[in-house]
């Protein structure tokens, strides 16, 4: 089982966007069931639970894990092919953000239009490379800072931009025929704090508070006629009239914890 599946196809979003399946979807996540003993814990005829499982195995949501021999039948147990799913912008292609058409590097729509990006080419890269039976290389960096004050958050801003602009300029080959190019994406946000979900149809939106988060993705980027292109789509513009502006839309507020954590997820294959 996989810990994250991105699901690309428009006909499985919708499979598994239905209440019911989803509900099957989660049950699966955890451990292999039949269709009797799912039905017994969603309050489904055992009918209706196969149903439901044919349509998530037929979009490859679920897979067989084995059968069972129970009285005079065969029981099929299932299971969800990953522990959770992404649905990526992919499966609405006629409306999918694209962070090209206007590029605001202190809009948080802008910065949701990147990681929507990101979701879909990620997808897009694991399903090739699961498909060429080649390792993906990839990298990212998770941390949290807490910021003293705003001018505070914008002198780190201009120095991570700084930073990454001298790398990429470092390390940039444009020319280098056997190269391959890299996206890099640098994001900025007020930290989500972890509160308990609400239930169902509460609509109760997450809160922020104050705490600065920063994400460094790597995917695939391109150098433009030879010339050196930044890629850091986070840059922050400079204040005008010494004026700091914050590096996400809004103020942040003060952060219910202290100290900073940073943590590092590295994928070390070698890619293609």
């Amino acid at each position: 089982m996989l810990d994250v599946a991105v699901i690309e196809d428009p006909e499985a979003a919708a499979v598994s966007l239905d209440p019911i399946r989803a509900r099957l979807l989660a049950e699966l996540a955890g451990a292999p069931a039949s269709a009797a003993m799912l039905a017994g814990r969603v309050g489904l005829p055992r009918q209706k639970v196969n149903y439901h499982l044919k349509a998530l195995e037929r979009h490859g949501l679920v897979e067989l894990a084995g059968e069972r021999r129970k009285g005079n039948v065969t029981e099929r147990l299932m299971r969800a092919t990953a522990a959770s799913y992404v649905i990526s912008p992919a499966a609405l292609p006629a409306v999918q953000p694209d962070p090209d058409r206007f590029r605001d590097q202190l809009s948080a729509r802008w910065l949701l239009a990147l990681g929507a990006r990101l979701v879909r080419d990620v997808g897009m890269l694991i399903s090739g490379a699961a498909k060429a039976r080649k390792r993906l290389a990839t990298y990212a960096l998770d941390g949290e800072v807490r910021f003293a004050s705003a001018a505070d958050r914008a002198a780190f801003i201009q120095e991570l931009t700084a930073g990454v602009s001298a790398l990429i300029r470092k390390y940039d080959a444009p020319d280098a025929e056997a190269g391959r190019d890299h996206r890099i994406v640098v994001a900025v946000h007020p930290t989500v704090k972890d509160e308990p979900r609400p239930a169902a149809g509460d609509g109760i939106p997450p809160t922020a508070d104050g705490v600065a988060r920063s994400a460094v993705d790597g995917v695939t980027r391109s150098a433009v006629d030879g010339e050196t292109r930044s890629a850091v789509e986070g840059e922050t513009r400079p204040a005008a009239e010494d004026e700091t502006r914050p590096a996400a839309e809004g103020a942040s507020r003060p952060a219910d914890k202290d100290g900073t954590r940073s943590a590092v997820e590295d994928q070390s294959a070698l890619g293609s």
